[in-house]
């Protein structure tokens, strides 16, 4: 009876040291399964065109570092034509939801035909996520900052962010909008942001948002202030070539070249921004 004890509890005991390394491995094997599958939708032909500039956005790294699953809710804030929808969309598409969020417009120093255009927003996007993937409208969503609607609130995983901290500054908008991206979010859901950096010791005059740079600790500061802790930041989308102190600000760089042919060379040789990349948490 004794050795049948002992054999049982040896048992247990070699059950209980295999079994976090048995966890680790089917653990480590989602985690390459859900980077296999976004390689290869980074990797499908309708990124053609897109594709010339993973080599300075990295979207491979930058969705896996803010955690991206497929079966997440995920919003992309201001998704312009498209860039990172065409990852987003069809990663989502089949056990998680891709929401488009874009600017409450009303606020806005644009034309009033250009916020009747945002305003259109909700209706449109969906389609153009439909063309772009050839998925139905219907799997897709869209918002304006200003009409989220009730049962959205409390919903939302991730948010992303990219590039648009600076207008959201320059604009007096960054308070309004990132409450809105709070009010959505589940508690302790995350929004990252990508965004070009300036220099620690830039002046406050410079990288104010105007010539499209932000130093990171205003960035950190900011969010802190509306009710998120910085989880974790990365050099992905870093470019140490970047000098971050032109007169025409970041346009003066690739893709924009805001001097035109004027050192075009010089600029395509450093590329796009140097930018940082930061994760931050909702808290309670």
């Amino acid at each position: 009876m004794m050795r049948k004890l002992l054999l049982t509890t040896a048992g247990l005991v070699l059950m209980g040291a295999t079994a976090p390394a048995f966890a680790n491995d089917q653990s480590k094997a989602g985690v390459e399964m859900k980077e296999a599958n976004l390689r290869t939708i980074i990797q499908h032909e309708r990124r053609a065109d897109d594709s010339a500039r993973d080599q300075y956005r990295h979207p491979l790294e930058t969705l896996m570092f803010f955690g991206v699953k497929p079966e997440m809710t995920v919003a992309e804030y201001v998704p312009g034509g498209g860039w990172y929808t065409r990852i987003l969309a069809p990663y989502l598409a089949d056990n998680g939801q891709y929401i488009g969020l874009t600017f409450a417009p009303d606020p806005l120093p644009f034309p009033d035909e250009t916020k009747e255009r945002i305003r259109g927003f909700p209706e449109k996007f969906p389609n153009d996520v439909a063309e772009w993937t050839g998925m139905p409208a219907t799997k897709f969503t869209a918002y304006t900052a200003d009409k989220i609607p009730d049962e959205a609130s409390g919903t939302v995983d991730l948010i992303i962010v990219p590039r648009m901290m600076h207008n959201l500054m320059r604009w007096d908008l960054a308070d309004s909008e990132i409450r809105v991206m709070r009010k959505m979010l589940k508690e302790g859901g995350m929004i990252g942001i990508v965004q070009h950096r300036a220099k620690d010791d830039a002046p406050f005059s410079y990288a104010d948002g105007n010539n499209g740079y932000l130093r990171t600790d205003t960035v950190i500061s900011f969010m802190q202030s509306q009710g998120f802790g910085l989880v974790k930041q990365s050099e992905i989308n870093a470019n140490p070539k970047d000098t971050a102190d032109y007169e025409g600000g970041v346009w003066t760089l690739p893709p924009r070249f805001g001097k035109g042919d004027v050192d075009k060379e010089k600029y395509a040789e450093i590329g796009e921004s140097d930018r940082m990349t930061l994760l931050f948490k909702k808290l309670p």
